[in-house]
């Protein structure tokens, strides 16, 4: 099996549906504090695979949005829109190996026959999983869980054990539109770039074992995981494009920065928000503590 590489190499993964918002930032500082803690390397990656949800110009505005916020990446961005043929070469690994099917299933099929897991989310109940029906054409491709288990220890969240059976079911790897999904271009990505450690939003924690396992499968390094607690609004809604998430302000880059900081439990001085974007960043690197983020999932915005 490959082995990562020894020196730390962490990423900031936005997806462009909108322009940087504070929850954004909260991750991006956190993934990109943590590498240069560690004396590592930071990279961007453009998740723009999902081109419904994608809007004109995002990208642009959020590269834009952390240069001005002073957190450059080393090397190149990586845009998943170009990396289509890297992903059907790990679908089509998957599926000589005997883990994929064709999934025939509508939306509503699923919603009428899906069984619930613990958490109160819906999991494919295997319908396809031994053929398709008569007349029933393939739409999506779906990997076999098995009895899988899957466990990691997270720098943040702490111990996660994850039933794929019982939590998630067979899961979608390429997508009844003919786009490949974020759990199967995630992975390949990351093994790509090299990635040692992924420092990420607590909303991705429940993908993170379908990772693992798709990892196993191609026998791709898994990296050390840390998920960071998730901003919300005042109405306890994540923030984010549907939710009508506010741009971070660049006229006061500092103070963004700062309110991030604070988020993350790291207790940074008041007076850095009247200074430089990379004052800001050089105190959060010499102070940066884990250990002082947050044990939760998820916690309330600052009002900026």
């Amino acid at each position: 099996m490959p082995q990562p590489p020894a020196r730390y190499r962490g990423r900031f993964a936005p997806s462009p549906t909108g322009p940087l918002h504070f929850g954004s930032l909260v991750a991006a500082a956190a993934s990109y504090v943590d590498a240069r803690a560690a004396g590592g390397e930071w990279l961007v990656r453009m998740e723009d695979l999902d081109r419904p949800r994608e809007q004109p110009g995002a990208a642009r505005s959020i590269l834009a949005a952390l240069a001005a916020l002073g957190l450059e990446p080393d090397g190149e961005v990586l845009f998943q829109s170009r990396r289509e043929g890297a992903y059907r070469q790990a679908l089509a690994r998957l599926a000589a190996a005997g883990a994929t099917y064709p999934c025939g299933c509508t939306r509503k099929e699923l919603a009428d026959s899906a069984l619930a897991a613990p958490d109160g989310s819906l999991v494919y109940p295997g319908t396809c999983r031994d053929g398709l029906a008569p007349g029933k054409l393939a739409r999506a491709v779906r990997v076999r869980v098995g009895d899988a288990v899957v466990a990691f220890d997270d720098a943040v969240q702490g111990r996660i054990v994850s039933d794929l059976a019982r939590d998630v079911g067979d899961f979608v790897v390429l997508r009844a539109d003919g786009l490949f999904a974020y759990q199967l271009a995630v992975v390949v990505d990351d093994a790509e770039q090299g990635i040692t450690d992924v420092v990420r939003g607590a909303d991705l924690l429940d993908s993170t074992p379908r990772q693992i396992f798709l990892q196993r499968l191609l026998g791709l390094p898994t990296p050390r995981y840390a998920h960071v607690p998730v901003a919300l609004n005042a109405r306890g809604e994540k923030l984010s494009k549907q939710t009508l998430a506010a741009p971070v302000d660049l006229t006061r880059p500092a103070t963004a920065l700062v309110a991030a900081l604070a988020f993350l439990g790291q207790g940074p001085p008041a007076g850095l928000a009247r200074a430089e974007p990379r004052t800001v960043l050089d105190w959060a690197v010499a102070h940066w503590s884990r250990a002082a983020i947050p044990h939760a999932r998820a916690l309330a915005a600052p009002e900026l």
